[in-house]
């Protein structure tokens, strides 16, 4: 059965969860959580204070002992019943996530199927956390490697995939027997305070995941951060951010994981099937309306074939439909704001204003919400900043090469690393590039490489560590050595 807006709206919970309770704020300030399609109000949350993060941090040291203590197949148990909550619920998650961030439906059910994977991936990760056992090298004793959770953790998650990015920190955490606050963006809080309830109905124990939400992050972090209880750091956000949360954490040496900004090249050879480029850039750039760290922000395109996939892409450009995310057909809601959407354009003129050609879109849509104009950019000229800093909206730039070497300067010339994507029929040069480009993932003729059971993460300034995978869980585990005296010398 369909539920309406305001039916799902009211069963969001407002509070903040501390201790296994819905409590309000000590503050008594509240947060307005805005549809971006509309510009409305459409749900008042409980503003969190720093005496809140702290109240938050006593509940999670509180149960690490026991929840560490508990065996992995029920630490499992849950995550795979939060799971199959998820998939009941699936319209109702999908729903909320276009009410609050303004992404299409069928893009929000996505989320739900790819955010619950990391709850089906890592509750049976929580079974293979192993070690290894050996004699030493010297054959005078036994060596013994065991992993043990990390400990208490603060999970700061973004705006643009407010299921997805909680998933993806939350479940390794639990699954490593880490006890966890979350924190996240003030401006998409109710998709995650709603899958807190249900992790709640998945049987969750009291203390073991806790929620705040706060219109002050730096205020109220700082001090959870500086909490020598705490014992690890996760961060989706913006690489200035991450720098500043970097430092923090250093005071007392965090375990930390960062995913950071991306300038994400997308290179097209002379040899490309050109369908498929075309295809795989219309995925990379307009996944999430562009507001994506692994969206495509520069197109490099061979100078032989660069008029061809301009006219072919900019011909599927202008066939997308702008609106609401609940109409149907829609392909582009909002940005997330008017700050990103002056942004956007403010980036649209400056390659504009340094030659580039507008070859479609290029402005802001008048009337309630904020929506851009799906755009293209074609001819970028060198020093222009739509090539230096993430678009985050639908703009795709499109910048000739000559050659391999020259596209590789192009797409290494960032102080990001997060993901590239690639499109030739030739499988040495893939493979040559897999080497040369400096990106911790990349997409070999594919526009999507996202995945659970895949590490995501980046290099350079797109951050350190990774998500998801089996490298995933061991963000959350300490690696403990015992060596033991040779059993047939002993007694």
């Amino acid at each position: 059965m369909t539920i309406s807006e305001s039916d799902l709206l009211a069963k969001v919970p407002d509070r903040l969860f501390i201790g296994g309770k819905w409590v309000p704020s000590t503050s008594g300030r509240s947060i307005e959580v805005h549809d971006p399609s509309t510009g409305l109000v459409i749900k008042t949350i409980a503003d969190a204070s720093p005496e809140d993060g702290i109240r938050a941090v006593d509940a999670a040291a509180a149960v690490q002992q026991s929840w560490a203590a508990t065996a992995p197949r029920v630490r499992g148990e849950i995550l795979r019943g939060a799971f199959d909550l998820l998939q009941e619920r699936a319209d109702e998650f999908a729903l909320l996530m276009t009410l609050e961030m303004g992404k299409p439906l069928a893009e929000a059910r996505g989320e739900v199927t790819y955010g619950g994977e990391f709850l089906r991936w890592f509750g049976e990760e929580a079974v293979r956390i192993s070690g290894r056992y050996g004699v030493n090298p010297e054959g005078t004793g036994r060596m013994i490697v065991t992993h043990l959770p990390v400990g208490p953790s603060f999970l700061i998650t973004p705006w643009n995939f407010p299921l997805a990015m909680a998933t993806r920190k939350i479940a390794p955490a639990l699954a490593a027997g880490c006890t966890a606050i979350v924190k996240p963006a003030e401006l998409t809080p109710l998709t995650t305070l709603y899958f807190a309830r249900l992790l709640e109905e998945a049987g969750l124990p009291a203390g073991v995941l806790n929620v705040i939400t706060t219109s002050t992050s730096g205020d109220v972090s700082a001090p959870i951060i500086a909490d020598k209880r705490l014992r690890k750091l996760s961060f989706t956000g913006s690489t200035p951010v991450g720098r500043k949360l970097l430092t923090q954490a250093s005071e007392n040496v965090l375990r930390t994981s960062m995913e950071l900004g991306g300038n994400a090249p997308f290179l097209v050879f002379d040899d490309a099937d050109l369908d498929g480029a075309v295809d795989g850039a219309m995925l990379a750039k307009f996944r999430n309306i562009g507001q994506a760290c692994t969206a495509a922000n520069r197109f490099i395109v061979h100078e032989s074939v660069a008029d061809e996939f301009t006219a072919r892409i900019t011909a599927r450009v202008n066939e997308l439909t702008i609106g609401r995310g609940t109409d149907d057909g829609v392909a582009i809601g909002p940005l997330i704001n008017d700050g990103a959407v002056d942004k956007a354009d403010a980036l649209v003129r400056d390659a504009i204003d340094r030659g580039a050609t507008l070859v479609t879109g290029g402005s802001r849509i008048d009337g309630p919400g904020s929506f851009y104009q799906p755009t293209v950019l074609s001819g970028i000229v060198a020093g222009s900043d739509i090539l230096r800093e993430e678009i985050f909206g639908p703009v795709v730039t499109i910048v000739p090469f000559t050659d391999e070497a020259d596209a590789v300067a192009l797409a290494n010339d960032t102080e990001y690393g997060l993901v590239s994507y690639v499109f030739t029929r030739d499988l040495a040069r893939g493979q040559r590039l897999v080497e040369t480009l400096q990106t911790g993932m990349m997409g070999l003729n594919v526009g999507v490489v996202s995945n659970a059971a895949a590490p995501f993460g980046g290099v350079k300034q797109s951050g350190i560590g990774r998500e998801g995978g089996s490298e995933g869980i061991h963000e959350y585990l300490e690696t403990k050595y015992v060596l033991t005296p040779d059993p047939f010398l002993a007694g």
